[in-house]
């Protein structure tokens, strides 16, 4: 069926969502990139490309859509299919909680646990129960930034605080310039190109928040497509995954301000870090899809005085 057929055939978002169900389908595509199955992959990339909730299928299936917006779905479909690229790539855009943020080829696809925790965290009633009361954080620091989502987050969490992004990527920090921008938080956060803590020598911070390359070698050969398509420097953690997380453990205490502390990201070395690390009293924080991905360590725990 050539995309004329397609889009003579097919008129309604409900037509266009089975359609590229069933596409997806026969193309063994891989989800990962905040989507699991087919369904909810192409639920997003056409309600994402119709500038529609991106959470609210059910209201719109059985709208009927302009002759312009089934040729952009049905182009976007076959390029889902054709190149196996993330939707967000397709798109240009990716959330965390309901907050959108500019993706492109440059950065990974932001999908961090720890937007979940900064907003399960902050927005219930009784405040956290480990992370600093927000009012009274100065001064935060997201290493590793990509896209800057998480800076983003920490200057909306964090009103009172300077913050800084480090990235060794400068195209993933134009990126984050357009995600400043768009936040309106560019007076409030400042970006630095280098290695982890290298560009920030004598400054020190209450918070440190980090989603540094974490996956293993063996795990990046056998990579899928839709994976591959992403910076491979974003995901590369060394040998076991844990290079990035065992300098930052221990260069963090010069980089902390007494009563601070590190919400770091880890994936799934928790146990080879407590072996390594047995001196060092990690608080595991559980998300929805883990018990183990994410730690908080005070800085007192880490040598702070």
């Amino acid at each position: 069926m050539n995309q004329d057929d397609i889009t003579s055939e097919l008129v309604t978002l409900r037509d266009y969502w089975r359609y590229a169900i069933s596409r997806f389908n026969a193309a063994d595509l891989s989800y990962g990139h905040g989507t699991t199955t087919a369904g909810d992959d192409a639920a997003y990339l056409l309600l994402d490309t119709l500038e529609l909730p991106i959470d609210r299928l059910d209201p719109f299936l059985d709208a009927r859509l302009l002759p312009a917006e089934r040729k952009l779905l049905a182009a976007r479909i076959e390029t889902r299919v054709s190149t196996r690229k993330p939707s967000s790539y397709i798109t240009g855009r990716a959330y965390i909680q309901g907050v959108r943020f500019h993706v492109d080829e440059r950065v990974i696809v932001p999908r961090s646990h720890i937007g979940e925790i900064l907003f399960s965290e902050y927005l219930n009633s009784q405040g956290s129960t480990f992370l600093p009361d927000p009012m009274a954080v100065e001064s935060a620091v997201d290493i590793c930034t990509g896209s800057g989502c998480l800076a983003v987050l920490a200057a909306k969490f964090f009103p009172n605080a300077a913050v800084d992004a480090v990235d060794l990527s400068g195209d993933a920090l134009e990126v984050a310039k357009i995600n400043l921008a768009e936040h309106e938080v560019e007076d409030q956060v400042t970006l630095f190109q280098g290695d982890l803590f290298a560009p920030l020598a004598g400054r020190k911070y209450d918070l440190i928040i980090t989603n540094p390359p974490y996956v293993d070698h063996e795990a990046i050969a056998a990579f899928p497509a839709e994976f591959r398509a992403e910076p491979e420097m974003a995901h590369d953690g060394g040998e076991d995954g844990l290079d990035l997380v065992r300098t930052l453990l221990t260069q963090a205490a010069d980089y902390l301000n007494p009563g601070g502390g590190m919400l770091c990201e880890i994936g799934s070395g928790r146990e080879i870090l407590e072996e390594e690390f047995p001196y060092l009293e990690f608080f595991w924080v559980e998300t929805a899809e883990s018990q183990d991905a994410v730690f908080w360590i005070t800085a007192e725990a880490l040598g702070v005085e």
